[in-house]
C-alpha cells in the first residue's frame, strides 16, 4: 500500500492539496480577489432550459398535429389500448365486473375468489418446479389474505400483469432491432443510460401532462422504468448465441426472420427470461412511486402511511409488497429455468384433462367458490374478522426506542453531522465550479482517456449553465456521505460473508431483506427515530444502497485465485496478511464496481428522501412534480443523471485499470 502511495506524482499531490485549500477557503479567496463569479455562476448567463422545455411540452400537448391527428389524440389512443386490458385484470382480481358508474355501480360478476387465486399460484409453482415452490408461493398469497392486504395486493398484481407483458414484449422487439442495427444500438445505448439514471420522478410530470392522472399514467411510467434492462439483456443474449448454431441455421436455408425467431430467440430463451424477471422486479419496485400519479394498491397504502407517519400501516403494506415480490420473483425464475429445459419426455398422452390436470383443478375450484360464494361469503372474500395485524407491534417498538434511547439516537446524529456530513458539504460548496470541472476533466483523462475527459467536462458544464451547480453539490455531498458510510459498513460485511460460511448466510438474509423492502418503507421508521433532515436522508440511503457494496465485495474476495492464496500461505502469510496483501488488492476491481452500483442506488433514492427535508436536486424534482412544472423536473432529473453517468464512467474506468494492473484483463 505504501509503495502504491509513493508512486503518486507530486503534481497530483499538489492538485489534491490545492483542491482541499480551495474547498476550505474558496469563498474567502474569491472575496479577496473580487471574483465572486467563480463561486456562483452568474444568473445572467444561465441558459433557460426549464422555460424552453415547459413551453415545448405545452406546445406538444396543446398544438402539435400530424395532419388531422393531434398529439393528444395519439396519447388518448395509447391510453385506451392500455386501459382495456388493465380494466379486465382489475375486474378479474379486485373489483369484479360492474354495471353502472360510481356509487350506483352494481357488481354483476364478482372477482376471482382468494381461494382460487391461491390455488392458481400453487398450481403454477408446482408446474414451474416442485411442491416446495408451490407451498412457498401459496403461503405468500395466504399471508396477504390473513394480514388484510388482499384487495390492495390484487390491484398491484393487476398492474404487474399488464406492465410486464408490455415492457417485456416491447423490450424484446427493441433489443432485436438493436441487434440487427449496430449503428442504432450505439445511439440507443445513451438513451437507455438516461432512462435508467434519470429519477422516475422527473418524467412523472410529462407523463401527467400527456396521459392525465390515473392508473394508465402510472402504468406508462412503470413501463418506461422497467423496460431498459429487457432491451439490454435481449441484445446481449442474442449476441451470445453460439456462432455454430447461427451458421447451421443459415445452411438450413433460413430467412432473416426465420433465423431470428426460430434459431436465435429460442437459443437465447433462458437469458431473455432473466430480462423478464428484471422487468417484474422493477415493476414491483415502482408501485409506490406510481401511486403518486394515480396507481392504487399496496403502493398507495405505503405512501398514505408515510404522509400520516403511521409506521404500523406503512410496514404492513411494505412487507406485503416484499411478500408479493418474493412470490412473483421465485415463480418467474423457476419458469425461466423450465422454459430453457424443455424435454420431449414431459409430453403427456391422452385427452385434455389428462394433459392439464392442474388447470382442471383450478377451474373446478373457481366454479365451486363462485357457486357457493353467494351462500358462504368467506369462500369468496377472506373474512375481515379473521385478519391479523402487526401494526401495533411496529408502533410500540418505535415508541419504545424513542422513549428509552432518544439521547443515544441524538448523539449518533450529532456525531455524523459534525464529523462527516457538514465538513463534506462545506468542502464541496467551497470548491469553485471552474476548478471542480477542471479536476473532473483531469480525472477523466487520467482514468479513461480523452473521450472520458470530454464527457466529464461537457456534462458538468451543462449542470453549471443550467444554474444548478449548488444543488448538484448538495446532491454529491448527500450521495458521497452515504456511499462512504455504506462502503465502510458493506465491504467488511462482504469480506466476512466470503470468509465465514455461517456469517455469509446471516449477512445474505439481511441483505436480501434490505434489497426487497420498497424504498419508501425505509423513510417511515427513520423519520420517527431521527426526524426530518439530511442525517435522516443519509440513513435511509445507506439502508437502501448497502446491498451492492456487500455483494460485490463478497464476490470479489471469493473469486481470488486459489493458487495465489496457497502461494501466500506457503510464503508464511498470516490470515490478516493474506487478506490485506492478496485478497483485497485482487478483489479491488469488484469492490469498485460495487461502490459504483451503490452510488447509482444512492442517487435514485435521493429523490425519495426529498420527502424528509433535503435541499438538493431531488427536492427540485419533487417540487416540479407537485407544481406540474415539466421543465424544472426534467432539467433537475437530467442533472442527477449527469452526475450518475460521470460517477459510473470514472469508477468503471478505474475498475478496468485495476483489472489490467493485476493481470485480470488484457490491455486493448
Amino acid at each position: 500500500m505504501s509503495s502504491a502511495i509513493g508512486k503518486i506524482s507530486p503534481v497530483v499531490w499538489f492538485l489534491v492539496a490545492l483542491t482541499l485549500v480551495l474547498g476550505v477557503y474558496g469563498d474567502d479567496i474569491a472575496g479577496a480577489l473580487n471574483v465572486g463569479w467563480i463561486m456562483e455562476y452568474p444568473s445572467a448567463l444561465v441558459i433557460p432550459f426549464k422555460t424552453s422545455i415547459t413551453a415545448a411540452m405545452k406546445w406538444l400537448v396543446e398544438d402539435a398535429h400530424v395532419g388531422p391527428v393531434s398529439f393528444t389524440d395519439i396519447t388518448r389512443a395509447i391510453a385506451w389500448l392500455i386501459e382495456q386490458p388493465y380494466n379486465l385484470a382489475i375486474s378479474l382480481l379486485a373489483t369484479g365486473f360492474q354495471q353502472g358508474q360510481g356509487s350506483s355501480a352494481v357488481t354483476v360478476v364478482p372477482a376471482i375468489s382468494w381461494i382460487t387465486v391461491i390455488a392458481a399460484v400453487v398450481a403454477l409453482g408446482h408446474y414451474c418446479r416442485d411442491w416446495w415452490l408451490a407451498m412457498l408461493t401459496g403461503a405468500c398469497f395466504l399471508y396477504l389474505a390473513v394480514l388484510g392486504q388482499w384487495d390492495s395486493a390484487m390491484v398491484t398484481l393487476a398492474s404487474v400483469m399488464i406492465a410486464v407483458p408490455i415492457g417485456a414484449g416491447g423490450g424484446l422487439l427493441v433489443g432485436i432491432w438493436a441487434y440487427r442495427h449496430p449503428t442504432g444500438e450505439r445511439f440507443l445505448s445513451p438513451v437507455l443510460d438516461l432512462m435508467q439514471t434519470i429519477p422516475i420522478f422527473a418524467y412523472l410530470v410529462p407523463i401527467l401532462f400527456m396521459f392525465g392522472f390515473g392508473p394508465v399514467s402510472a402504468l406508462v411510467a412503470t413501463i418506461i422504468y422497467a423496460t431498459p434492462p429487457m432491451i439490454r439483456i435481449t441484445t446481449l443474449a442474442i449476441k451470445a448465441v453460439d456462432p455454430e448454431i447461427v451458421d447451421f441455421g443459415r445452411m438450413a436455408g433460413s430467412t432473416k426472420r426465420q433465423l431470428m425467431w426460430r434459431v436465435l430467440v429460442p437459443s437465447a430463451r433462458s437469458s431473455i427470461m432473466v430480462g423478464v424477471n428484471q422487468v417484474i422486479m422493477l415493476t414491483l419496485n415502482m408501485v409506490i412511486i406510481a401511486s403518486m400519479i394515480g396507481a392504487g394498491g399496496l403502493g398507495f397504502d405505503v405512501l398514505a402511511a408515510l404522509r400520516r407517519l403511521d409506521i404500523g400501516a406503512g410496514f404492513e403494506a411494505g412487507i406485503a409488497i416484499v411478500v408479493l415480490a418474493i412470490a412473483v420473483d421465485r415463480l418467474s425464475q423457476a419458469f425461466a429455468v423450465r422454459v430453457g429445459q424443455y424435454s420431449a419426455t414431459e409430453t403427456v398422452q391422452g385427452n385434455w384433462l389428462a394433459r392439464h390436470k392442474r388447470t382442471a383443478v383450478v377451474l373446478a375450484i373457481l366454479l365451486v367458490t363462485y357457486a357457493l360464494g353467494r351462500f358462504l361469503p368467506a369462500l369468496h372474500e377472506y373474512p375481515e374478522a379473521q385478519t391479523l395485524t402487526t401494526g401495533e407491534f411496529w408502533d410500540d417498538l418505535v415508541r419504545y426506542l424513542n422513549v428509552n434511547y432518544f439521547d443515544a439516537f441524538e448523539g449518533i446524529k450529532i456525531f455524523f453531522l459534525t464529523w462527516l456530513m457538514l465538513p463534506i458539504k462545506k468542502f464541496l460548496l467551497g470548491v469553485p465550479w471552474p476548478w471542480a470541472i477542471a479536476m473532473l476533466v483531469l480525472l477523466g483523462w487520467r482514468t479513461g482517456g480523452v473521450r472520458l475527459a470530454i464527457l466529464c467536462g461537457v456534462l458538468s458544464s451543462l449542470i453549471v449553465v443550467a444554474g444548478l451547480w449548488d444543488k448538484a453539490m448538495i446532491t454529491v455531498y448527500l450521495c458521497g456521505a452515504s456511499v462512504i458510510v455504506a462502503t465502510v459498513i458493506g465491504v467488511p460485511l462482504g469480506v466476512m460473508a466470503a470468509l465465514n460460511k455461517r456469517a455469509g448466510h446471516v449477512i445474505s438474509a439481511l441483505i436480501d431483506t434490505l434489497q426487497t423492502l420498497p424504498s419508501f418503507v425505509y423513510l417511515i421508521p427513520v423519520v420517527m427515530l431521527f426526524r426530518v433532515g439530511d442525517f435522516t436522508a443519509m440513513v435511509a440511503i445507506v439502508l437502501y444502497a448497502l446491498a451492492p457494496a456487500v455483494r460485490y465485495a463478497a464476490h470479489g474476495v471469493r473469486s481470488v485465485d486459489g493458487e495465489l492464496i496457497e502461494a501466500g500461505r506457503v510464503s508464511g502469510c498470516t490470515n490478516w496478511q493474506l487478506l490485506r496483501m492478496i485478497r483485497l488488492p485482487m478483489a479491488l476491481p469488484e469492490i469498485l464496481l460495487g461502490i459504483n452500483q451503490t452510488i447509482m442506488l444512492a442517487l435514485s433514492m435521493l429523490v425519495i428522501t426529498a420527502l424528509v427535508g433535503t435541499r438538493d436536486l431531488g427536492q427540485e424534482v419533487y417540487i416540479a412534480l407537485t407544481k406540474a412544472d415539466t421543465g424544472r423536473g426534467l432539467v433537475a432529473g437530467l442533472a442527477i443523471a449527469f452526475i450518475a453517468i460521470i460517477a459510473d464512467r470514472l469508477i468503471s474506468a478505474s475498475a478496468r485499470g485495476a483489472r489490467i494492473r493485476f493481470g485480470l484483463e488484457a490491455k486493448t
